[in-house]
């Protein structure tokens, strides 16, 4: 049985995105390219109503020039600071 979603990570990981996307200057559509992903995936993950497979996050951070882990460490924190807020 699948886990409902959590909506802390979804929101963490749209933000994330979003902030780093516009640190670069880059549109949707130039993240979707160098990550060789599909811009409405992109816009989903940056409204929070698609959650990426591993692959995915790790294509989106090299597109972003991030280490993964670190951009993972980045999610997580601002995970933390959602889940404090709601609570």
């Amino acid at each position: 049985m699948r886990k409902p979603r959590d909506e802390a990570i979804l929101s963490a990981l749209a933000s994330e995105i979003k902030s780093r996307r516009h640190g670069l200057g880059i549109s949707q559509d130039e993240l979707a390219f160098r990550a060789d992903l599909s811009r409405t995936f992109v816009g989903k993950m940056e409204l929070a109503q698609s959650q990426p497979a591993l692959n995915a996050v790790f294509h989106l951070a090299e597109a972003l020039e991030i280490d993964p882990a670190e951009f993972i460490k980045s999610i997580w924190t601002r995970v933390q600071k959602e889940r404090r807020k709601s609570a």
